[in-house]
């Protein structure tokens, strides 16, 4: 199956509020896609109609070749989930909350402290939910999210609020899921984050996709100034033209050895998004 996630013209209202407009994406398998938007965009509620929780008003959405209408609970048993609300019980320790999960997907015990050492909580196994720092219970609510080895990954904002040292590790862990085989569905506002971790990317504002691509193909789409800058070590900027003209001039302070930093003017995600919708992500 070449597209894991199939999203074609869909149109979704709640009351009087159009929050999607016939929007379309597809997702091919192994890639991690990234849905790009500030809240309220209609992120959530593309999670929501691709995992059956609400129905589209309108369009099409197939989830591993099934209408997403008509997932069944064999279908669910791959899909794994990130949401705003995590659903773990606060009174129940690591172990337990992973345990009831593993029964009711008939996940063996044994695997418990398996997943947990892989997010770092082994040494927490017996901490109760309401005593982890949020860090902490972002990874457990990921632990329990990719427990059962899913085939699809949703992640709805997984590291707002985190501190630096916390996203590192759950971006390691995506990528290494990644590698695995794992097609992922990320939601989020932070441009660094899809830069790094996405194959392809959209950008959703107000219930439109505005572009949609590579995320360096999407920079270099938008790179109007078209510049190299080099930061000399004797202090001086200098701006040159990018085009084969330059060259020799590159060449020459690279000869005299008085290169301390060479960069090209690409925009970044964040500065492409506030160009095409006059708004930021904030």
């Amino acid at each position: 199956m070449e597209n894991m996630i199939e999203f074609q013209e869909i149109t979704k209202c709640f009351g009087d509020k159009k929050v999607l407009k016939r929007v379309s994406f597809q997702v091919k398998k192994g890639q991690i896609f990234g849905l790009l938007g500030p809240s309220g965009a209609g992120k959530t509620t593309i999670i929501k109609i691709l995992t059956g929780q609400v129905p589209a008003d309108s369009g099409s959405s197939r989830i591993m070749g099934t209408d997403s209408s008509r997932i069944d609970g064999k279908l669910y048993t791959k899909i794994g989930m990130v949401l705003d609300n995590s659903g773990l019980y606060e009174r129940l320790s690591c172990y337990d909350n992973l345990k009831m999960f593993a029964s009711i997907l008939g996940i063996s015990a044994s695997e418990i402290d398996v997943i947990l050492k892989k997010v770092g909580l082994l040494d927490a196994r017996k901490t109760t939910v309401n005593k982890l720092s949020k860090g902490m219970r972002q990874r457990l609510v990921i632990a329990r999210a990719i427990f059962h080895n899913p085939e699809v990954l949703f992640l709805d904002e997984p590291t707002s609020g985190l501190d630096p040292a916390t996203t590192l590790n759950i971006h390691e862990m995506l990528e290494e899921l990644k590698e695995g085989g794992t097609t992922m569905f990320l939601t989020t506002h932070n441009m660094d984050e899809a830069a790094k971790l996405c194959d392809n990317i959209a950008l959703l504002n107000e219930g439109h996709i505005i572009e949609n691509g590579a995320p360096d193909e999407i920079c270099r789409k938008y790179n109007s100034l078209n510049k190299v800058y080099l930061l000399c070590k004797d202090g001086r900027e200098i701006v040159l033209a990018n085009e084969s003209k330059s060259a020799p001039a590159i060449a020459e302070y690279f000869t005299q050895n008085n290169v301390y930093t060479i960069h090209s003017s690409e925009p970044t995600l964040e500065s492409v998004f506030i160009e095409l919708t006059g708004r930021s992500l904030a």
